[in-house]
């Protein structure tokens, strides 16, 4: 199973759907939250090439971008390939 990273904040509706569906496909995951944990917005900046909304989710260090781009990749059917490992 791929390596999931998922930068968060609390009270975000986007985040929460991106969770939802990583939980939906029994997916591990490590999250961060970029309020509570000092360090992590600017971690997250860096490693996302500058995205500043959350969620920035990240499958084996490659940067996957937000929710929608999560969504994205289910709709394509491209989602479960990342997860086992497989290049989409």
């Amino acid at each position: 199973m791929a390596k999931v990273e998922i930068y968060t904040r609390p009270m975000c509706g986007f985040c929460y759907q991106a969770k939802k569906l990583l939980d939906k496909k029994g997916v591990s995951y490590s999250e961060y939250n970029i309020w509570a944990e000092s360090g992590r917005k600017e971690e997250m900046l860096g490693r996302s090439k500058g995205g500043h909304t959350v969620p920035q989710i990240f499958i084996d260090d490659e940067h996957v971008g937000g929710c929608t781009d999560l969504m994205a990749l289910e709709q394509q059917g491209d989602l479960d390939g990342m997860l086992k490992g497989q290049a989409a």
